[in-house]
């Protein structure tokens, strides 16, 4: 997934639709960076403590918030980190098709590679039995390098842009609530709610300088460094489904994000509406013994293309929606004291996808 540090002039129509599509997948970049969840659920029964335990030994090596929640006064701290790999080839073609094989035009190439180091620390507090509140403070680097040519301009040297961005990234705070208590064979139910603020570094925050034709015409500007948040307050709503069915766990998940459009003035484009994300997720998780178990599964994000106000024409030809898939692997290992080590990777299946992702958690539990 790739979101080079490059936006439209509002004169460029090419261009500010590719600034559309480029918010909606940042937006939903910085904020799939996610530590997961570990916890416990309320044992009530020897066959519901059975299936709570069965559950706390696989869910660790599963993605965010699909674990039962923190006990009751029980407080986790957890330190995170997160590598992501993109890398995209993007051919823009602009002119006239004469015969079928014969194009007069412009052909622009370019390659990008992205690279971004996530450091965050999570805080997890079981307020009751079946509710929990977590907040989390993610600090981003990311380094950005774009090499390109244009095939029809007479020259064989490429440009390579190199652009990094460090920093503050957007704070999210979490509302977790088990709705039942597993019993009689019932699959665990938790609804979730995820507030992501925009307290990051966004594109409308950063310094910024014109991109010139040799004529001397605007056609967009650049950024000398990348943003570290996506500039806009984002409410994640959710359901997670857990089923313990022995040796394993079966999982699933449902959620919505609701991104609130701003406007950001004029140079911008007016008022943006980033697009909404409809994520879901499902796998499962195997407990090999009693300090190590893995998981497998699969998770999709359909985002909405992103509305701007005074874009040359809202009703261009572009996709409406873009997909993200990763294919997911993780595995936990118990460590002395109870407390455990997360390792996970998630290899992205689409264009719109990371290459590859790469988390380390470490939740200490209080």
């Amino acid at each position: 997934m790739m979101t080079p540090a490059r936006y439209s002039a509002l004169e460029n129509p090419t261009i500010q639709k590719y600034t559309a599509r480029t918010l909606s997948i940042m937006i939903f970049s910085l904020f799939s960076s996610a530590g997961w969840s570990q916890s416990e659920a309320t044992a009530t029964t020897p066959e519901n403590r059975e299936r709570n335990q069965q559950v706390s030994e696989v869910v660790s090596s599963t993605i965010e918030n699909r674990g039962v929640l923190t006990s009751k006064g029980s407080f986790i701290l957890e330190p995170a980190f997160t590598y992501t790999h993109s890398s995209s080839t993007l051919v823009a073609i602009e002119g006239v098709t004469v015969l079928p094989a014969l194009l007069v035009g412009l052909i622009n190439i370019s390659q990008a590679e992205r690279d971004i180091f996530g450091y965050s620390l999570t805080a997890r507090y079981g307020l009751t039995q079946r509710l929990e509140l977590s907040l989390k403070v993610p600090y981003i680097q990311i380094d950005e390098s774009i090499r390109e040519r244009q095939v029809f301009d007479g020259t064989p040297v490429d440009i390579i842009s190199d652009t990094s961005g460090d920093g503050l990234g957007d704070v999210e705070m979490s509302i977790n609530y088990q709705i039942n208590d597993g019993l009689n064979g019932m699959p665990f139910f938790i609804a979730n709610l995820r507030i992501k603020s925009d307290t990051g570094t966004s594109i409308f925050d950063l310094d910024q300088r014109p991109i010139t034709t040799p004529d001397g015409a605007i056609i967009g500007v650049a950024f000398d460094e990348q943003p570290t948040g996506s500039g806009f307050w984002g409410v994640q709503p959710g359901l997670t489904v857990l089923y313990p069915t022995d040796p394993a766990v079966l999982y699933g998940s449902i959620s919505y994000m609701w991104n609130q459009e701003d406007d950001k003035g004029i140079e911008y484009g007016g008022e943006i509406d980033p697009g909404d994300i409809i994520g879901f997720s499902f796998g499962i998780g195997f407990s090999v013994n009693e300090q190590t178990s893995f998981s497998i599964g699969y998770e999709h994000n359909i985002i909405d293309k992103t509305e701007i106000e005074f874009a040359p024409d809202l009703e261009d030809a572009e996709f409406d929606t873009y997909h993200s898939g990763s294919l997911l692997f993780g595995i936990s290992q118990q460590m002395f004291g109870g407390n455990a080590v997360n390792v996970s990777v998630a290899v992205g299946v689409t264009e719109q996808s990371p290459d590859v992702q790469i988390s380390i958690r470490a939740p200490i539990q209080f």
